[in-house]
């Protein structure tokens, strides 16, 4: 017998709720994972997105006269050391309109959220179980993008300039970037829904700080935003009901 036919076997010998196939992917893959021991929280974690993609599809379809933007590879070196940025570390609200060159904005999504281990898929961040939780969605004036840290690409999501809609503050609407951290409550099967937000603001927290340090290295401004109307933020990209945003944070060049 081969390999895949054994592994095949043994997984669908897990009682599960075969109602759920057509319409929760990942609750389906959830009972699957608590059910196989074979089953790494790793490679649920690579399960999730991959049913998750498939999920959002329709989302990103409103944008579809967009097309996806590769970003260039990120730089491995340059910058300053981490004492002088955190020395240098701070919040600014003001902003230049400068736009963000696209390898600088490369390179800032790397270090927020990419991958720096390719043979594992891990991150520069940690996340809650092996499982990322998080979304990283870009309000810029070009529209709404979705950040794949996988293949290192922004997605169209939205081709409306949606940086106003980001917080409360004027600044807000004219700073080059917005960054809006959505969490996804129905990856957290372990975890109770009135403390899934709590693990998912602490994950946010971790991409924010690695924006901070970034921006502080390279001279750009950046503020961690808790200002935020979530539920009419999420409601106005159409974030489905078991998604919810934690916070924002805008980046740009100071303003002279």
């Amino acid at each position: 017998m081969r390999a895949h036919q054994v592994m095949t076997r043994k997984i669908i010998s897990v009682k599960i709720d075969t109602s759920i196939v057509d319409h929760d992917p990942l609750r389906l893959l959830s009972q699957l994972y608590r059910g196989n021991t074979m089953m790494t929280r790793r490679q649920a974690n690579a399960g999730i997105l991959a049913s998750a993609a498939l999920a959002a599809a329709p989302a990103v379809a409103v944008a579809q006269e967009l097309k996806p933007k590769d970003l260039p590879p990120p730089r491995s070196e340059g910058g300053q050391s981490l004492t002088a940025a955190l020395k240098l570390r701070r919040s600014t609200s003001e902003y230049s309109d400068r736009p963000l060159p696209a390898q600088v904005l490369s390179d800032l999504l790397w270090a927020a959220f990419g991958v720096n281990r390719p043979a594992s898929g891990g991150q520069t961040v940690p996340y809650w179980c092996h499982i990322m939780v998080i979304d990283v969605y870009l309000a810029m004036a070009d529209g709404v993008w979705l950040y794949e840290p996988k293949t290192h690409k922004l997605l169209p999501y939205m081709k409306e300039d949606f940086r106003a809609q980001t917080g409360l503050q004027d600044f807000v609407a004219t700073a080059p970037l917005n960054l809006v951290y959505v969490a996804h409550g129905e990856r957290m099967m372990d975890v109770i829904p009135e403390e899934r937000r709590l693990y998912a603001c602490v994950d946010a927290s971790f991409i924010g700080q690695n924006v901070y340090l970034f921006c502080a290295s390279e001279g750009l401004a950046t503020v961690f935003r808790g200002a935020v109307d979530g539920p009419k933020l999420g409601k106005a990209l159409k974030l489905p009901d078991q998604q919810f945003v934690t916070f924002a944070q805008t980046v740009g060049y100071p303003r002279a």
